[in-house]
């Protein structure tokens, strides 16, 4: 039996490199897509079966070449998982709105795109699962993430959308919100006094990601939240 396929965008160094070690561990062979090179091709030597793919997913031409790659390389995707993210702080005073148009690109329209070239396949297939990982800004705007969290809140209906119209096809889709600063090497240094526990680990959060996607058809989840135990929300 031909091993199943997870496509996952925005493999950097924190939530989208566990994604890929959790999904290569439970069997899947992973595309992996960034735009850094250098960071893809390492992580492709330690995963058997990984493929690395450079994309920018704001680019449509792009996500068609590399989604006509992976068919040919891989197979079609089992699993997508859109982590790639666009991100700027500051008010929408000073902000500069070509940020949040990028930033709209990345987090909205890179899902679009990637949906509209997966779905078919997995409509006709009758199962899959595509998630989306974002944040606590898809459900809120606070005064300094207004170059940040529109985009998110619109990704997040977005997929709402989709999972209105692919669950009754059978693909499932799902909006991760993560609650929480991610374990990583630059939130580290902005946070230095804070304890272990403050921040969220990509591993769990990737665990997380892996349940949802295998989750029963009985009882799919749409909107889930994580957050630290001691998270005040």
């Amino acid at each position: 039996m031909t091993a199943p396929v997870c496509l996952i965008s925005g493999v950097g160094p924190g939530t989208g490199s566990a994604l890929a070690r959790r999904f290569a561990e439970g069997g899947y062979r992973v595309a992996l897509l960034a735009r850094n090179e250098e960071r893809l091709a390492a992580l492709e030597q330690q995963l058997p079966g990984a493929k690395a793919y450079r994309c920018d997913v704001s680019d449509p031409a792009q996500i068609e070449a590399v989604a006509s790659a992976v068919e040919r390389d891989l197979g079609n995707p089992a699993v997508v998982v859109h982590n790639a993210v666009g991100g700027a702080f500051g008010t929408f005073r000073e902000i500069d709105p070509q940020i949040l148009n990028r930033n709209f690109q990345v987090n909205t329209m890179g899902l679009l795109y990637l949906a509209r070239r997966f779905a078919p396949a997995m409509i006709a297939a009758g199962k899959g699962a595509m998630v989306a990982t974002g944040n606590t800004s898809a459900l809120r705007g606070k005064a300094g993430f207004a170059g940040f969290a529109p985009t998110k809140a619109a990704q997040r209906i977005l997929a709402e959308a989709m999972a209105r119209d692919l669950g009754p096809q059978g693909v499932h889709v799902a909006y991760l919100v993560i609650d929480a600063v991610i374990d990583l090497e630059w939130t580290r240094k902005r946070w230095p006094d804070r304890p272990d526990d403050f921040f969220i680990k990509p591993k769990a959060i990737a665990d997380e990601v892996w349940h949802v996607a295998h989750q029963d058809r009985s009882a799919w989840s749409f909107n889930v939240e994580i957050r630290p135990f001691g998270e005040a929300w």
